[in-house]
């Protein structure tokens, strides 16, 4: 997968930024050269379609992962804060002691 350009930078945003952060970002920048507004400038449509596919991919859980991970903006395991817990499911069946009988 080779990347033409970096989404964060197109929206003016950081790499940690929210979902609320990149859809003002998308929206100020959708405003701004949104084809109707700029009927004398011919990039504007341009522009316009590389905001929304950048909009389209960072504002999909799914396909905002698989964008970064080869970025090295996330990585595949979680990161777990110290003293958190963590619930584990045992899939072991609990059977009562029948020994001694």
């Amino acid at each position: 997968m080779q990347m033409t350009q970096d989404y964060y930078k197109v929206l003016g945003i950081a790499p940690n930024a929210s979902l609320n952060e990149i859809k003002n970002a998308y929206r100020r920048l959708a405003f701004q050269y949104h084809p109707d507004r700029n009927q004398s400038d011919p990039t504007a449509n341009r522009k316009m379609e590389g905001v929304n596919e950048t909009y389209a991919t960072l504002s999909d859980p799914g396909k905002r992962r698989k964008y970064d991970i080869p970025l090295g903006y996330r990585t595949t395991s979680p990161k777990f804060n110290t003293g958190a817990k963590v619930r584990t499911i045992s899939r072991t069946i609990q059977r009562p002691y029948r020994g001694g009988r």
